[in-house]
């Protein structure tokens, strides 16, 4: 079973935090147009994760891809990671999402991925605020160590069933490989801009179970300079030292000019489905069982 889903922020990003410069969106609404096309000629469907702040301010971005038949998720409301917010702000930010975007769609919304998988030991408290906001589904859990965290703890790395202070949530989590005695990403984000593809190709055929995630600021070939410190502080909620930001630059950077060109290739030689379409393809009854 293989999962297609996207991280959609691009253009609430470059209005909030960049020059929100009307050719910017337009080349975003390029490259969307483009994946759902792929999509439509493919078809198949995917998730897309949006963040909430979209639904008030480009609803047409979140109402386009709902109106080409792929699910609409939830990927918070302006991109504020959860490990970064108390429990009442995140329970105030996933209501905010979840409405802006079912004001949009018309429909509700059942899946979740917090930004930068940012849900972990410390903050599992999150799964309570997104069961109390009707999320049925999640794909936040990183099961391995990270830069930003991850939850290596977890145990599982293919779907499971959380159950925590009474509530139960279905988690896809992202999908993981040995790599030098390290457990690795390689199926979304800069982990897919670095990998060959091949190697990806190779991972997937060798597993019943991956996770995909891309942003289409991935696929954009050309890179922006190094953030300011106010900005990235302002963003990332951590002091904005030149490492940090250069960095964050590089990880940015890698692999951005073919990275499109080898989607496209991924989606033509493999077969995807959605957050929704796996979950009922899934006998719950006999998936593992997180108590956290």
């Amino acid at each position: 079973m293989n999962i297609l889903t996207f991280d959609i922020e691009e253009w609430y990003i470059e209005k909030h935090f960049h020059s929100g410069g009307e050719e910017k969106y337009r080349q975003y609404d390029g490259y969307l147009s483009q994946i759902l096309d792929l999509l439509d000629e493919r078809n198949m469907k995917g998730t897309f994760f949006c963040v909430g702040g979209l639904g008030r301010e480009f609803p047409g971005v979140v109402k386009r891809i709902a109106d080409r038949g792929h699910e609409v998720g939830c990927h918070s409301d302006v991109h504020t990671w959860l490990n970064k917010m108390t429990r009442e702000e995140c329970l105030a930010d996933t209501r905010m999402a979840v409405d802006s975007l079912e004001q949009v769609i018309g429909k509700k919304v059942k899946s979740y991925r917090a930004p930068a998988f940012s849900i972990g030991a410390s903050n599992k408290w999150a799964f309570e605020v997104l069961a109390e906001c009707g999320i049925e589904r999640d794909a936040s859990i990183f099961p391995a160590v990270r830069d930003f965290g991850g939850f290596a703890e977890f145990g599982q790395k293919t779907p499971a069933i959380i159950r925590y202070n009474g509530i139960e949530l279905k988690e896809f989590p992202i999908c993981t490989a040995k790599l030098m005695g390290k457990e690795i990403a390689y199926s979304g984000g800069g982990y897919f801009r670095f990998f060959p593809l091949w190697y990806v190709k190779k991972e997937m055929a060798s597993a019943d179970y991956s996770m995909t995630y891309f942003h289409i600021g991935d696929l954009v070939p050309e890179s922006r300079g190094l953030m300011t410190k106010e900005k990235y502080e302002e963003y990332f909620k951590e002091p904005g030292t030149l490492k940090a930001r250069y960095t964050r630059y590089l990880k940015a950077s890698i692999g951005k000019k073919t990275a499109f060109d080898k989607l496209k290739k991924l989606v033509c030689a493999k077969d995807f489905v959605n957050l929704e379409q796996a979950s009922f393809q899934i006998d719950w009854s006999k998936a593992p069982i997180v108590n956290l």
